[in-house]
Formats: C-alpha cells, structure tokens, sequence
C-alpha cells in the first residue's frame, strides 16, 4: 500500500497553482476525495489530454488518494462540454467513482466552486475542503500519485497555445527551458510576442525564456503585445490606485458576480475600490480582501470601466497579511448559492469574447513524446514550504529519477515540501542556492 511518505520522497505536489505538497493533504481524512478535472482556464487542455491518454493510471490515482484519505466516494468534475472525455472515462471508473458534469463556467475548477457544483456543500470562509468532509486534487497531481511508488515526478505535462502555428499539449522533463517547449508549436504567428506562463486569468508575463519548466507550470500562453491581456498584467500598483480612485462608480458588478462572494463568503470587491479614496498614502483595511480566490474575472471581465479590483483587493491582502490581521468569525451566507450563483456564473465563450481569445485555435492535442532537451535547471522551490536542500555536487553523475534534493529538517522533521529528483541523466554543472543544473 502506498504511504504519504512516499508520495513526499516521489516529489508530488499539486501540478497547478502554489504546489502544495500532495502527501500532506492526503494525510487528511474525508468522506469524499474530488478530482478538479474542469480545466477552466481558456485555451489549456493538459488534463483532458491525459485522461485520454493515460486513463488507467489517472483512475488508479484517485482510487490511491480515496484510500489514503478514507474517503468512501470519488467525484470527477469534468465540464459537461467534453463529452469524449467523459465516454472515455466513465467505463473505467470504480463504482464508488462517479462523474458530475460541470457547466462551462469559470471559475469552475476553484476548489471551493467545485466542492459546491459537486457535492452540494459550501466550504466556510477562512476554512479549508476538509472542513466539509473533502479533499480537492486535480488530475496531474492524481496521476503522479499512481506513478509515486515506482517513477517520481520528472515530467511535466503542458499546453502551448495563443499565437503559435500548431497548438498542443506536450511532456517535457521539469527544468527545460520555456523556449524548447515553444518549439513544439510550429513556430509563432506574432512579431511582438509576450509569453502568459500559466492560464491566461490567472497566469503571469514571463519574459525570459530561459527560466525553467516546475512542476506547477500548466500552459505557455503566446500573445501579441497589444492585446488586453497583456496589457492589463504590466499594470503596476501606482496605476491600479490612480484609475481606480479616479474612475471607480461603485456600480459593484465586481462584487455581484465574484464567485466567492456567489457563494457567500465576504469578499466584496467594491468596498475594496471604496477604500482607495480614504487615504492619500494607502487604501483602508477591508478585511473581506482576505477571501478573494484572485481568479481576475472582476478585473478581467465584470468591471465595466475597465478597472482592477482584484489588484486591489490583492494589496490589501497583501499587507493584512504581513500585519498577521485575521478576520476571525467571518460573517458568511449559506443561502446565496441558491439565490445566486446559477444566473450569475460566466460563461467560458463570453469570457474568451470579453478578453479577446476567441480569435485563437481553442484546441491542445497531446504530442506523446517526451521532449528531449540537453540541459535542465531543476529548481530547489517548487512547491509552497520550505526549499530543498540539494545532496549532489558539481560534478557528479546521476540518472533520470535519482533524488537530488531534499526537505530540510526543522526541529526533527523534514520541513512542508517535497524531493526533487533528476529529470534527465547527464553530470551536475552547477548547484546554486536557488537550483541544481544537470546537463547531458
């Protein structure tokens, strides 16, 4: 039987987002294990590609994180719309495993989203899944988990999409350089390209190529330099705070149509745009910043003047943290989901319309093929916690698969985080604080 220990010494930790590590959060106990199969962010199909193509190994990962937790029951929530993934699927399931068909909607891969469009149920504010009987793991992370006892993660499956000739969704060793997966593509289609690591939503502008695949990096998303989206993420603060104090109206669309607030957390991102005007050095405390999911769909999407309140919001989170300001009992609203959240999600085509992506091809089908690369740079941090600590020298030899670095021990345990092992064979050119670079 598999251990949490080993899932920690196999180097998994959640393949989108901050990567928690994966053996802590299976630690946990619940009734039910959800799989975020959504994909909601525009233009990534990653997931769904894997499921297609490694369907026995994503089901023995949810049957291994349903044990590990003692869950009874495994949901998979797939949007309804993917209906080849679903018929692909569904036979292979065990018949404690069931799919929910989700709307396509965004966000509709956050977890807390998910949790309710699945199970009915509304994790509190301030609260994690496990307060409600759940443990939320998206389907890369299910895969390594039923790879962990023999293969620890080396790999790293993505998609390229936006401005490049052939979209498509590709395996490459963790720590090759972004533009070697760039190359899968057939080439970009823009002049000016500014490259979106990540989703478009929820992604950052990346601008050195050279950086290093991890083990969250879900999608390389090419746009040209004009386009809103890239022009929205080079905002700074001091713009943030000049347009939104001069221009907000408090017409509060960035509020009713946050899906937090939907499901009656309090996040309120117009009280955040309120704020700027109360101060000329910085905005007021509004502790139900504390909340906000950072999906951007009031920056992005709901705000009809253009401005940007998860920015906003974002600050304000920011220093309420480093000031360890908690809003403890948070007010919440159990019963606004009902009232609410079905005629005010948003919908993926409107959100593509909205931020000009409907111009691109919306497909990523999988490349099979492990890319080859003759050097990788393997980050020590990949994951939220502690960094690694590196146990190979320059110099040295090693393979595909063998440990290179380790968690740290902090007062006799190993530090939150997880191994980080080779991902090509070749000899250690260079340990640094930061990574350990091998090359063929």
């Amino acid at each position: 039987m598999l251990t949490t220990e080993q899932i920690a010494r196999a180097g998994v930790v959640g393949a989108g987002g901050a990567g928690f590590p994966t053996h802590v959060k299976l630690s946990g106990k619940a009734d039910t294990l959800v799989i975020n199969a959504a994909e909601c962010e525009p233009l990534l199909h990653k997931d769904k590609e894997l499921i297609l193509h490694r369907t026995e190994l994503f089901v023995e990962g949810v049957r291994l994180g349903m044990l590990l937790t003692g869950a009874s029951q495994g949901k998979v929530g797939i949007k309804k719309k993917y209906t080849d993934v679903m018929e692909t699927l569904r036979p292979r399931l065990d018949s404690n495993m069931s799919i929910v068909p989700l709307d396509d909607a965004y966000p509709a891969g956050d977890e807390f989203i998910l949790i309710y469009e699945t199970l009915g149920r509304i994790v509190p504010p301030g609260r994690i899944p496990l307060a409600v009987g759940a443990v939320v793991m998206n389907v890369e992370t299910a895969f390594n988990v039923a790879c962990a006892e023999t293969h620890p993660v080396t790999e790293k499956w993505l998609t390229i999409a936006g401005e490049v000739r052939h979209p498509v969704s590709i395996r490459v060793p963790v720590g090759a350089p972004l533009s070697a997966c760039l190359e899968c593509a057939g080439g970009l289609t823009a002049d000016n390209p500014k490259y979106v690591i990540g989703g478009v939503m929820m992604g950052y502008l990346e601008t050195d190529l050279s950086k290093p695949v991890t083990k969250t990096t879900g999608g390389i998303i090419v746009l040209p330099e004009e386009h809103f989206i890239v022009q929205r993420k080079q905002w700074d603060w001091n713009r943030t705070l000049k347009v939104g104090r001069a221009a907000c109206d408090q017409c509060c669309y960035c509020t009713e149509l946050c899906p937090r607030n939907l499901l009656g957390h309090p996040i309120e991102p117009h009280r955040a745009m309120r704020s700027l005007g109360f101060s000329m050095n910085r905005q007021a405390d509004v502790p139900g910043t504390q909340f906000c999911c950072d999906c951007n769909l009031c920056s992005y999407v709901s705000c009809p003047e253009g401005l940007d309140p998860r920015g906003v919001c974002f600050e304000n989170k920011k220093r309420l943290l480093a000031e360890k300001k908690r809003w403890e009992n948070p007010p919440f609203r159990p019963e606004r989901p009902v009232q609410m959240m079905l005629n005010r999600k948003t919908p993926t085509p409107r959100l593509m319309q909205k931020t000009g992506l409907t111009r691109f091809d919306n497909h990523g089908p999988l490349q099979d093929t492990l890319l080859e690369v003759p050097r990788v740079e393997i980050l020590l941090r990949q994951h939220i916690g502690a960094a690694c600590r590196p146990i190979v020298r320059p110099g040295e030899d090693v393979s595909t698969g063998q440990t290179i670095a380790v968690r740290p021990v902090i007062n006799g345990q190993p530090a939150l985080g997880a191994d980080i092992h080779a991902s090509i064979s070749g000899c250690v050119t260079a340990v640094t604080p930061d990574a350990v670079v091998i090359e063929h």
